[in-house]
């Protein structure tokens, strides 16, 4: 099947299943209806919702210092666009991972920034979002657990299963990052596999081989990693931080008075499965999945729900319109010409230099 029919294929399926988790497969395993649902959510007041459209705003403000520690001289309100955009793209299709990865690279590129830093950037804030959403739901079990809560058992089977397949592919990176051996076999061994199938060529010059890519992708990371790991960790902290906050003033607004520690458990598992491809951003999946949680542990089953229903409405659905305005602004912004790769800005003295500024000299050695 062609590429275009597997992608239309993927959307329509991925489209239909969310439907069906939305439509019957929520209040089914939430045990209540979507009357009783929407009868939930018209009892918050406008004001308020609007409140809460505001601090995911600030949310999203917060995770620009992962995007700006993670590319020199990307000031906070391009990666606020960025954030925008790429999201809208992502929420739109299934598997909109890799086109929103897309949408971010064509922005960066219109403001001047080179393939490299701009593939180096995602590679790490990618890496910083696994790490975010694999430590959630193992610090909410130790919670729980330090609290004497009795954990459901499909909560900790669904968290030691996302966490330990987390944490191999993160493992199989911090070794990567650690020592230029490891890199260099994991390169090695990836190499061999492709190899028949794909034939990777520069402009001019022999192919390039995995194991090149990997440890030239290596020693990229660890220099944004050395350069702003702080300003990377403080943004994705703040970021999960304030819809946690934002997650529990939508609980209370609905009527849900589950204890902080149970409401964060029931939020930590929601994050995670925000990851599943399958559908749009996880639509359905996540919402069905802390809905019954939530019930499971007591709360009204209406009360629950029309808040997990809000939560997503806030945070999910309004990223698309938000989208338009950031595409929009993105428009509007003044563009420049990225540089001939080999030309990369060069960090010195602690300045940061503009994009598009040519490198004079060696490049000085990350580490």
């Amino acid at each position: 099947m062609p590429t275009q029919g597997r992608q239309v294929l993927q959307f329509l399926v991925g489209l239909s299943l969310a439907a069906v988790l939305l439509v019957w497969g929520l209040p089914y395993f939430a045990k209540t209806s979507w009357s009783d649902i929407w009868a939930v959510i018209r009892t918050v007041p406008l004001l308020h919702a609007v409140g809460l459209q505001l601090l995911m705003l600030v949310g999203l403000w917060f995770y620009t210092f992962t995007f700006t520690g993670s590319l020199r001289g990307l000031t906070h309100g391009k990666a606020l666009v960025i954030n925008l955009c790429g999201s809208s793209v992502s929420n739109l299709l299934p598997g909109g991972g890799a086109l929103g990865l897309a949408a971010t690279f064509a922005l960066c590129r219109s403001w001047g920034f080179t393939r490299r830093a701009t593939s180096t950037s995602a590679v790490v804030t990618g890496i910083w979002n696994v790490l975010a959403r694999i430590a959630l739901p193992v610090l909410a079990i130790l919670v729980l657990v330090a609290g004497g809560v009795d954990l459901p058992r499909a909560l900790t089977d669904l968290a030691v299963a996302g966490s330990l397949s987390g944490l191999a592919i993160i493992g199989t990176v911090a070794a990567m990052l650690a020592s230029e051996r490891v890199a260099q076999r994991v390169g090695a061994v990836i190499d061999r596999v492709v190899r028949p199938l794909v034939r990777r060529r520069r402009a001019t010059g022999p192919a390039m081989s995995v194991a090149d890519l990997v440890s030239d992708l290596r020693s990229r990371i660890i220099d944004v990693v050395r350069w702003r790991w702080w300003s990377m960790s403080l943004g994705i902290v703040a970021f999960f931080g304030t819809y946690y906050v934002l997650f529990v003033l939508v609980m209370r607004e609905t009527g849900v008075t589950l204890s902080l520690d149970l409401l964060f458990a029931a939020y930590a598992v929601g994050r995670l499965l925000t990851a599943v491809g399958i559908t749009p951003g996880g639509v359905g999946v996540t919402e069905t999945a802390t809905s019954a949680i939530l019930v499971g542990w007591g709360a009204d089953a209406a009360a629950a729900t029309g808040g997990v229903v809000l939560f997503s409405l806030v945070t999910h659905v309004m990223e698309v319109p938000l989208g338009g305005i950031g595409w929009l602004l993105w428009s509007l912004s003044p563009k420049k010409e990225p540089p001939a790769e080999g030309e990369e800005p060069l960090f010195r003295h602690g300045r940061v230099p503009v994009p598009g500024e040519a490198r004079r000299g060696p490049r000085p050695d990350p580490g």
